[in-house]
């Protein structure tokens, strides 16, 4: 199969050119609908706006929000007229949102006014205060000095920013014929998206993805659900992830099929979006699913349309997997594996794989796409069946981490090898089964979460000596997050006071389910604390 060499904008207009009328998102909230025709001319407009902000050709600018209608025309905008677009976690509260905007450069920031009670204009305020002061389009941010531009989604005016409909307005400035010679001077090769993901030592890295990265993954993720014009793809999944906007949308752009977006995942809506929309195809991690199939009004709203989608995320149990495929209809569900520096998905199952293998193992590798299993001592490659590091290399690998090239070189070694940091075992067919993770990332309910960052914080208060943060099975979320406590010598903190410190400062998701003071960790004899012993401890505590 050969690879696409179009941009993002390329691939967006030759849909609208070859099937203007065709359906190509749905807002069922809002009751908004349009065509490819529509969605092009849409994001023509919103292109032409940014233009006439400054944004040139590879500047950077955020997005924070949930799966609004503006997320969507922002992103294919962005593959019009080159900006870059990075992408904000909606959970994030002002430490890690200062941090992105800083480390990113970003000089734009579109975002939400809210989200789930929780207001973004007082967060970022708390952060650029100088934004009470400021022009539209001229802000002079201390803690922020690329930031420019603040674009609000709402219609409220709030002071030193825009509103949407100011930049829509703006892109009147702009000629067609300016965003046409923008365009081309734009290459499939160029960063088109950053998205921010956590490394060990806590602090989030960007991940730089290229057109050529983004439009073929979302294209063979699409070929592997067998999804052509014809299917209605629901998204519940955040577009912040490339789940929600290379595995959602541009993998739908890439076949001509037809969106449903859910902007807030919440079980009752994606059954009744499926069921109104006749969707064919449906995505989520398995907590989703388990959601989906849990809720009291399922019998009511049965899907009978489902035929493809994609589960990934985080393992998915043989019982749900059934249900899924019995009593949601969706005999032909997908399981994908990958990371976002593999743009993202590196295997994937295929609809007519046994459901055996789509419990055990992520499926075998992408065409075009190279899969190794090495043994992590000698880099050596493994024998088919042992563990191993899983290691992947083609067109998919990430061009870099954004300023960071000692991360860079750790992780793409001098022959273009992606290290993924995953222990792996790969079977004489090629199937690879994920045993565990190098590292000791959590995965909750298909976030990633990393305990170096929440230690790290935890590190910041006053009574807390020392802390280790471990991933615990959890029924629900598949995995859940507990962090053992060292006090400080005389100190009388309590849970309590341990969960008030985490309030505001950082996601919920990222908060502890459980907490536990210790006078000691278990050590090896040359001093290394075992955290495997901690996890073994603390099943053990949660059981009894």
């Amino acid at each position: 199969m050969s690879l696409l060499q179009v941009t993002m904008g390329e691939l967006l207009r030759e849909k609208a050119h070859k099937m203007p009328q065709k359906e190509a998102f749905v807002f069922p909230e809002r009751g908004l609908r349009g065509s490819y025709k529509d969605l092009d001319e849409w994001t023509d407009q919103v292109a032409k706006g940014l233009m006439a902000l400054g944004i040139g050709k590879g500047d950077h600018f955020a997005v924070w929000s949930d799966n609004k209608p503006e997320w969507l025309a922002s992103q294919f905008a962005s593959g019009k007229m080159g900006g870059v677009l990075v992408t904000v976690n909606t959970s994030y509260k002002a430490k890690e949102l200062e941090y992105l905007l800083k480390q990113s450069d970003s000089e734009t920031l579109i975002m939400a006014e809210s989200y789930k009670g929780t207001s973004y204009v007082d967060i970022l305020r708390e952060i650029c205060p100088e934004l009470d002061h400021s022009e539209k389009g001229n802000l002079h941010s201390e803690k922020l000095p690329a930031l420019r531009n603040v674009i609000v989604l709402g219609d409220q005016e709030y002071p030193g920013c825009y509103t949407w409909k100011d930049l829509t307005a703006k892109g009147e400035e702009v000629k067609d014929e300016e965003l046409r010679e923008r365009e081309a001077t734009l290459s499939y090769k160029d960063v088109i998206n950053m998205q921010y993901t956590s490394g060990t030592t806590g602090f989030p890295k960007g991940v730089m993805l290229s057109h050529y990265n983004i439009v073929n993954n979302a294209n063979q993720v699409a070929d592997c659900m067998n999804m052509t014009d014809e299917d209605r793809l629901c998204i519940p999944v955040p577009f912040f992830h490339c789940f929600g906007c290379v595995m959602g949308t541009t993998a739908t752009v890439a076949k001509g099929a037809t969106m449903v977006v859910i902007e807030q995942f919440e079980p009752k809506l994606v059954l009744q979006a499926v069921k109104d929309e006749a969707c064919t195809a449906l995505h989520g991690v398995p907590t989703m699913f388990i959601a989906e199939l849990n809720h009291p009004e399922f019998e009511n709203l049965k899907p009978d349309t489902l035929r493809t989608g994609i589960m990934a995320g985080s393992t998915c149990p043989m019982e749900v997997m059934k249900s899924v495929i019995n009593e949601m209809g969706v005999e032909e569900i997908t399981i994908a594996y990958g990371q976002t520096e593999s743009s993202p998905v590196i295997t994937q199952t295929r609809p007519d794989d046994p459901i055996d293998l789509r419990v055990k193992s992520v499926g075998r590798a992408h065409p075009n796409v190279e899969v190794k299993v090495v043994e992590p001592a000698t880099g050596e490659e493994a024998e088919r069946g042992m563990p191993g590091e899983l290691c992947t290399r083609g067109y998919l690998v990430m061009e870099g981490y954004y300023k960071d090239e000692e991360s860079t070189e750790t992780a793409i070694d001098p022959d273009g090898w992606l290290h993924t940091g995953d222990i792996a075992e790969m079977d004489e067919n090629g199937y690879v089964e994920i045993t565990g993770r190098m590292k000791d990332m959590i995965i909750r309910g298909g976030e990633n979460i990393y305990p170096r960052e929440i230690e790290e914080f935890l590190y910041q208060h006053p009574d807390v000596l020392d802390v280790q943060v471990v991933g615990i099975p959890d029924a629900t979320y598949g995995e859940e997050i507990m962090a053992w406590i060292i006090p400080k010598e005389d100190s009388e903190v309590s849970e309590k006071d341990i969960r008030a410190f985490f309030e505001g400062e950082i996601s919920k998701h990222k908060i502890p389910a459980y907490i536990y003071f210790t006078d000691e960790y278990p050590m090896t004899a040359s001093g290394k604390i075992q955290k495997f012993k901690l996890r073994e401890a603390a099943v053990d505590m949660i059981g009894r």
